[in-house]
Formats: structure tokens, sequence, C-alpha cells
């Protein structure tokens, strides 16, 4: 049997590691592969997805012996732990990837070492596919079959991935989210999406206008688990060994800059690109489409609406979409998912290359079709292992504030994503910078995370945490709460490697864009150009930006988008310049009168 870790499947474009992606039991020789350094091997990973582990096979587990067991769930005990509490096994393939199969009679006998191993190890099985294979002309029927292996969940420590949900307006956003979440199907008149819209004026257009969350479990034997049955949130979570957190962002132009904060500030780990089918291609799609590629975030594409289409126009849609795809600017390859196996191919593809991008057709209406998703995203990997995971737990405390809530008997809830360390309640922190360049002392009250109680946030977690009787008036979106022990560093200024994607006419000294860097948006000038004197579309260079009209906390190499009208571009922070000495000394000053106001 040769398994691979589900877990160890993906490894995004933004640099990130595959969990388990150290080649283990795979033999190679030094002197057929050139010797890199450490920078070429940065470079190569950022640029390419890495591939799945090479496991010693296992072609098949029939009565082993008792030490051999022990081995064997030992083993499984640490694939699980590569893949944040998933492996996938593939029974009956050899190590070569050949695919001899199993009989009936030896493939019952694997599957159940498989659970009794599962079982010790505190996990389930669930069966993902199953199918014949021909094998040296032997008439005897054999099989080989795919088992996703899952931890059951302990203490709220289920694997959770953010999935921002993008689209032109009226293309099914909100509708599909009801639908998955909900766990009943749409009228044909958009009941599904009520229950997602937060504003009066949302559900009077019925278009979303704010970002919003949902979330949707799956428990250790890969079934659904939704608010259906009555469930409350809290109960989503119990039972869930892996939650999906859709993040609702808005598809009007208008809403724009709500969808592209929700993009750098949310760090979602995919993106799914909902198209209608009766519409197509239309308004916001193309450059949706585009800022999920600036901003490397592996995204699949799902058509809804086929129920009100021909079959026809459903495929002159999959059509236009693979034409854009295949684009030199896109450089994908389409792969149009028509049955669960698909499903489950198109999940280990899209984990394995950064350019296969799956396409689903379904309808929120008559159902058709939704199976395949569910069965996607069931299987769909983190983009992190649990090294990495563990390298980001031991750095300080930083947590970005995205949300600022005045709650009832509870005071100030702020709500955000932790980006390094742990975070425990009762904790002291710092939050910053404010306008005059400062951070604060504070104490974290309770946690929730996915609106059940959490004692320990760890890194890369989504949480709101309460603090208190804090002025909010101190609190803004961009901030950062750190540990006292980071002092951290602030800039006015900062320069910054970009490239031009559009602009109607020059880009130079002077010119006013809006910056968003993660959770930071603000208005910054152009001060200088290095080296030239003005921008063309598509032309790159080193620019420094001055914030206008407070510092931020920046980190270097972030992705940097900024925007200005019809204004695009991208780039990555290279230097942070900080407030001078007299700047620090204008700071202190206004701050002091500032309390002397008070």
């Amino acid at each position: 049997m040769a398994d691979t870790s589900e877990g160890a499947a993906v490894c995004p474009a933004n640099s990130r590691h595959a969990p388990g992606s150290a080649n283990i039991g795979k033999k190679t020789s030094k002197k057929s592969r050139p010797r890199r350094g450490k920078r070429g091997r940065r470079r190569r990973n950022k640029n390419s997805r890495t591939p799945p582990p090479h496991f010693p096979p296992e072609l098949k587990l029939v009565n082993p012996t008792q030490y051999r067991f022990e081995h064997l769930a030992t083993q499984l005990k640490w694939r699980l732990q590569e893949g944040r509490g998933e492996a996938v096994y593939q029974i009956g393939v050899e190590d070569n990837g050949l695919l001899v199969g199993l009989t009936e009679a030896d493939m019952k006998a694997s599957l159940k070492t498989l659970k009794r191993m599962a079982e010790k190890v505190g996990a389930d099985i669930a069966l993902l596919r199953e199918r014949e294979v021909d094998y040296d002309s032997d008439k005897t029927t054999r099989k080989i079959a795919e088992v996703l292996v899952r931890k059951v969940p302990d203490d709220q420590q289920f694997l959770d991935l953010r999935v921002a949900v993008l689209g032109n307006v009226d293309s099914g956003k909100s509708t599909l989210l009801g639908v998955l979440t909900q766990g009943e199907l749409d009228n044909g008149r958009g009941r599904a999406r009520l229950n997602l819209f937060r504003h009066l004026h949302e559900i009077q257009t019925g278009r979303t206008s704010s970002i919003s969350f949902e979330i949707l479990g799956f428990n250790s034997k890969g079934e659904v688990v939704n608010y259906s049955e009555s469930r409350t949130a809290e109960e989503i979570c119990e039972s869930s060994s892996k939650m999906i957190t859709f993040i609702d962002l808005a598809g009007h132009h208008k809403y724009l800059k709500t969808t592209i904060f929700g993009l750098t500030s949310y760090c979602p780990d995919f993106a799914m690109l909902v198209v209608s089918a009766n519409k197509g291609i239309a308004g916001t799609t193309r450059e949706h489409l585009g800022l999920a590629m600036a901003l490397k975030v592996p995204i699949f594409i799902v058509v809804s609406k086929v129920d009100l289409c021909s079959h026809g126009t459903v495929e002159r849609t999959v059509r236009q979409l693979e034409r854009v795809l295949k684009q030199p600017g896109c450089n994908k390859v389409p792969m149009v998912v028509s049955s669960p196996d698909d499903a489950v191919t198109a999940a280990q593809q899209f984990t394995q290359s950064a350019c296969v991008t799956p396409i689903f057709t379904l309808s929120n209406v008559s159902g058709e079709s939704l199976d395949r998703l569910k069965v996607f995203l069931n299987i769909l990997p983190p983009l992190s292992n649990s090294k990495e995971q563990e390298e980001l737990m031991q750095q300080l405390t930083e947590f970005q504030v995205d949300e600022i809530y005045s709650v009832p008997d509870v005071g100030t809830v702020v709500g955000g994503t932790l980006y390094s360390g742990v975070c425990r309640e009762g904790e002291r922190l710092v939050v910053g910078p404010t306008d005059e360049g400062r951070f604060l002392r504070l104490k974290v009250g309770s946690i929730q995370r996915n609106r059940s109680a959490c004692r320990v946030l760890r890194a890369g977690q989504a949480a709101t945490l309460a603090l208190g009787n804090f002025d909010r008036s101190f609190l803004r979106k961009g901030m950062v709460m750190v540990s006292p022990k980071m002092n951290p560093t602030i800039c006015c200024q900062f320069e910054a490697a970009i490239v031009l994607l559009f602009h109607a006419k020059t880009f130079r000294r002077g010119s006013q864009v809006t910056i968003h860097v993660g959770n930071v948006r603000q208005t910054a000038t152009v001060q200088y150009l290095h080296g030239k004197d003005e921008l063309r579309t598509g032309e790159r260079a080193v620019v420094r930006f001055h914030f206008i009209k407070h510092p931020e906390y920046l980190r270097l190499g972030a992705k940097l988008l900024f925007r200005e009208g019809v204004t695009k571009g991208i780039g990555h922070v290279t230097r942070l310049i900080p407030p001078s000495q007299n700047q620090i000394q204008n700071q202190d000053q206004n701050y002091d009168k500032n309390l002397l106001a008070h």
C-alpha cells in the first residue's frame, strides 16, 4: 500500500510549503542532483508546489503480526501529525505507481486492518473511491481503493481552512453558501441566502455589501456537519474534525475595496470564484480572478444556476472560462469535474500543481452536482504542515485587528487572525500603532473561535477577543496586538518593489493610491521612483510611499496591492523607514496635549 498524506498534497504559490513535504522513504542520489544554495532552494519553493511525500510501499495489510501492526499504527500517527489530522491511503498501488490491485478478500482484510490502526490512534476512516483494475491478464477481479483517515476532534483542535468566495454580483455566491451551510436547497428566489445577510439593504437588494463568515464542518467519517437539524455553531465545532470557513465577499464594483480587504486581511487558503451559467464571464469576474492570482491564492471555479440554462449554454460558459484560464496572463490548466471520482482526482491534482484549476457545474435549486463540491471540500488539505505551524507558534504573539465591536455586557471585542505565537485568556498585550505612533497596554479577556468559547488561540487561527472596558475609540482596523517583548517597528514611509498592472496615463511622483498590505488599508503618496521619472502599464520599479494619515505596522516581504480608480498594481515591501527623531518628539508633545485635554 503506497500512501500519501492528504495534508502533504498542497504547496501554494505563496511560498508556504506543503505538510509532510520531506521526501520520506524516497531514495535520491546526491550525484544525480546538483547542489543548490539556500537561496536557490528558497526561490524554487516559492515558484512551485512541493510534490506529495513518497512513502515505502505497503501493497496490502492482511493479518499483520503484532509488531508489524504497532509499527504501522506509529507510522499512521506520524502521518496524521504531518497532515494536521488527515491522511489519504492508496491501497493496492505499488511504490512505483503501478496499479496492481487486491482481491476482494485481501481488500476487505486490508481495510479492516486500517480501521484497527485508525482506532488505535483516535481516528476514523472513510472510503473515498474504489475501482477495478486489470493486472497481468489475471481473470481474478482486483480493486484499488483510496481511504481518508481523519482524527476524531478533541478539545476544539479541528482543521480550519478559509475559503474566500468571489464572483460578479448576482452570480449566486451567497445562495450557494446558504445551501451548503444550512443544508436546504434554494427556492429559486434567494431564500437560502437570507440568513447570510447582515444589513437590511442587503436583504432588500439581494446584494452583499459587507464581509460575512459562514462555517461548514466535516466529521471524522467525512460526513457534512452544518446547521441542518437545528444545530448551533457550538455543536458544529464540537462534531467536526475539519471546518471550512467561507468568507462571503461583495460582487458589486462599488464594494471593491471591501472585497480587496477581505482577500488581503483574512489570509484565505483558497478562493472560490462563482460564475453564473446564464451570464458567463461578466462584470467583476475577470477582476476578481486577477486579484486572487495577484495575491497567489489557489483558486477553483463554480458555475452556478445550471438549472436556468440549456446544456449548450452551460457548455459555452465552461469553454469561455477555459479560454480565459489558458491565456498567457493566467497559464492555468482547467479541469472540469463531472463525477464524484473526478472530484477526488481534482482535489489531488489541485494540491500537487499550482496551475490546475477545477471547474464545478451545479444548481442551488435542484441540488444537481452539489455533492461533487462537498467531496472536493472534504478532502481539500491545508497549505501548511504541522512543523511550519509549530515554528510560527514558537514566535512572539502577533494578532491583526480586522473588526471592532461593542457587545453589551461584554465590552469591546476585536476580531482578526493570529499571525504568530499563541494567545491565551488573561494574556497581556500591547495594541497599536495609534495616530501618535504609540502602543497601548491591554488584557485579553475571553476568546471565541467560530462562535464557541476557546481558551487557547494558535498561529493561523481566526477568532474574536474580548478586551473588557478598553476604550474602543483607541482602536481601528489595521492595528496589531503584539507581545510587549516584541518591540514592534512602525513606519510612515516604506519602499516596495511594484509592478504597475494598469494605469490610464502615467504613474509618477505625487500620485496618490490606496495601499492594501494585510489588514492595513490607507491612502499613500508616491514620494519618488528609484531610477525612473514615471511608470507605464506593465513596468516595474522600486517606489517609496508615504502614508498620509498615521503610521502603520508592516512586515518586510509582505504582499502589497494598490489601487486608485482604474489604476492597479502589486508588489511586496522591501524596506521600512521608521519615523525620524524629530517626528517622534512632535508626536510625544501632541500625545501629552491630548492627555491634558482629556
